[in-house]
This record gives C-alpha cells, sequence and structure tokens, in this order.
C-alpha cells in the first residue's frame, strides 16, 4: 500500500529546510525542487510546483503537529517517539488503523492548516493573504480591522495536499480522510475575535478586531479529548460500479455515532508496555514516572506493573531572587536533591 501522508511530508520537512534558502530566489527552480521530494503523487506534485512559497509552511506545520503529538502523550506509555534514521517517522505505529493513527493524522493536518494560515497573515506569500469574507456587523464601541487570518485557505492547502494519497476505495483511507478533517475543523471550531485597544494615554476609546486562531496549545488540547473519546468503527464491504468499496460504520449502535469532528478506528493499540518492532513500540523501561499520580503517568500503570527505580539527581535553580528598582533582577544559585523514578 502506498505510505501515508505523513510519511511524504515529513520528506518534505527534511528536504526543504535543507535546500529551499539555495532554491528559493529563482521562480525557475521550482520544479527542481518539488521534483527533488522522494514519493510525491502527481496531484502533489502539481500542488507543489503551483504554491511552492508555501511549502516550508506545510513542512513546518507538520513540525508543529509532532511536538504537539509529543507534549500531549508525554506522560502516556506511547509517548509520539519519533525515528530519526527512518522516513516513517513513527515507525511501524501508523500502520494499524489506531486511536493513535487517527491522533497523529488528525493533528499534522491541523498543524498544516495552522502554520500555512499563519504565514499568510503575516505576508510570508504573495499567494495568500488576510480573510475579508467573514466580518460580520460591528460591535459596540469597536471595528473590524487588522489581518483576520483566512483559515478556509490553509484547511484548503492541508485538504489538496495531505488528502491527496488518500484516494484508494479502502477502509483506511476512508479513516484518513475523515480523520483529517476532523483535524482542520478544529481550528475553525477555535477561532476567536482578537482586539487591541486605541486611545490617548492607553485608553481603549476605539477597539479594532478581526478573527484569529489560537495558540496551537488549545487545538492539541482539543484533539487530545477527541482521541480518549474517539469512535471505534468496523469495516464494510460494498459492491459498486467501480468494484469493491469498502466503507466504515461505528461497531456500538448504542453509543452516539461520530460526528465529523470526533475522530476514528478500527484496529486495537498494542499496550505499548514492552519493546516490539512489528508494532513499533519501544516499551516503557527508563520512563520517568510520577510517584504520586494514580494516571496513566504514575509508576503503576505507566511501568506496566514491572514496578520502578528510584535515584537521586541534584540540580542546579536559581533561588533567592531579588528585583532591583530600577530594572533588574539578581539571583542566587542553589542546589536541590529531587528523587527520580524510572520504570524497570
Amino acid at each position: 500500500s502506498l505510505p501515508h501522508f505523513l510519511h511524504c511530508l515529513i520528506r518534505i520537512l527534511r528536504k526543504v529546510y535543507k535546500t529551499f534558502n539555495k532554491m528559493y530566489s529563482s521562480l525557475g527552480t521550482q520544479p527542481i525542487l518539488c521534483g527533488s521530494i522522494p514519493g510525491l503523487v502527481p496531484k502533489q506534485l502539481r500542488f507543489c510546483r503551483n504554491y511552492v512559497e508555501i511549502m516550508p509552511s506545510v513542512a513546518e506545520g507538520v513540525k508543529i503537529g509532532i511536538q504537539e503529538c509529543q507534549h500531549q502523550f508525554r506522560g502516556r506509555r506511547w509517548n509520539c517517539t519519533t525515528i530519526n534514521d527512518s522516513l516513517a517517522i513513527f515507525g511501524p505505529v501508523l500502520d494499524k488503523a489506531t486511536r493513535e493513527s487517527a491522533f497523529v493524522h488528525a493533528i499534522a493536518s491541523a498543524g498544516v492548516a495552522f502554520a500555512v494560515t499563519r504565514a499568510c497573515a503575516e505576508g510570508s506569500a504573495n499567494i495568500c493573504g488576510c480573510d475579508t469574507r467573514h466580518k460580520g456587523p460591528p460591535g459596540e464601541g469597536w471595528k473590524w480591522g487588522g489581518c483576520s487570518e483566512d483559515v478556509e485557505f490553509g484547511s484548503m492547502v492541508s485538504r489538496e495536499f495531505a488528502d491527496a494519497r488518500e484516494n484508494r476505495p479502502d477502509a483506511r483511507s476512508a479513516m484518513n480522510r475523515h480523520n483529517n478533517e476532523a483535524g482542520r475543523m478544529s481550528l475553525n471550531d477555535n477561532m476567536f475575535l482578537k482586539c487591541k485597544c486605541h486611545g490617548l494615554s492607553g485608553s481603549c476609546e476605539v477597539k479594532t478586531c478581526w478573527w484569529s486562531q489560537p495558540d496551537f496549545r488549545v487545538v492539541g488540547d482539543y484533539m487530545k479529548d477527541k482521541y480518549d473519546s474517539a469512535s471505534e468503527m468496523v469495516v464494510e464491504k460494498h459492491k459498486e460500479s467501480r468494484g469493491w468499496v469498502e466503507t466504515l460504520r461505528p461497531k456500538y449502535n448504542y453509543f452516539k455515532p461520530p460526528t465529523e469532528r470526533d475522530l476514528v478506528y478500527y484496529e486495537s493499540s498494542p499496550n505499548f508496555c514492552d519493546p516490539n518492532p512489528e508494532t513499533g513500540s519501544f516499551g516503557t523501561r527508563d520512563r520517568i514516572c510520577n510517584l504520586t499520580s494514580h494516571g496513566i503517568d504514575g509508576c503503576d500503570l505507566l511501568c506496566c506493573g514491572r514496578g520502578h527505580n528510584t535515584r537521586t539527581e541534584k540540580r542546579k535553580e536559581k533561588c533567592h531572587c531579588i528585583f532591583h528598582w530600577c530594572c533588574y533582577v539578581s539571583c542566587q544559585e542553589c542546589v536541590r536533591v529531587y528523587d527520580v523514578h524510572t520504570c524497570k
């Protein structure tokens, strides 16, 4: 089967950062840049050539998504570990249609839309800019202004590029398309009105407001909740004029069916307790655990019942800080001893 779009995007992340500074100065090098990225399907290659100036933002969006994944799962048995020497950045973990695959596709798609939208608002690309379509009537004491972020354009870029590979009539493509779109919709759902005051001496006689994306941490928290409540599906096959087509339906009828904003999966996750090269599990041995927590980050659950080791660490920290008028802070350096607990 074809590799998932994330494997392709990580090629771009590595290739673009390495070559773009040398090649971007001449538009005549566009075919060389896009043609030098391995694994692009024809639709992605055409898109890359047509939108070459935003491809660094596409790559940056994948990076943002991976970093957020690692933050959200930092205390879990699977902590979104990446493999530096492999183009399949998460290893075999994404080969299965699990909750983890659902989250990674959603957060990466959201990351691409987020980074492209931000780059457009900052004026980094000539082919896009601010959103002038969704102003609406002004509120009392404020008016529309600034640069509303065009999340629709960012989502279009993510959709056209990320979903280009998901055109097969099988269940995995259906799952990936659904989760990619759920990730992009999380940006729309969390857009907010941002305002700036204008007036003498810091007064707020007039406020200028515009639509802004949230901090990406908000999106990560939102999608983590969707991961925890993801819907398990089953695969159904249908005979159509183009051949056999696979679709997904909820496994349990007594649960509320998933909406387009929910994550879906249809294969069980490994427990990630022990190393397993087939599933991509690195195990939890030597992972730091929280001795006082009863949650998944606690030593009982994170260490899978194997127990934990404890060692002491000395850390240098700033202490006894004093503010001096005007205007600096002076601190002493203290050595403090901490207990560190790691899984056996």
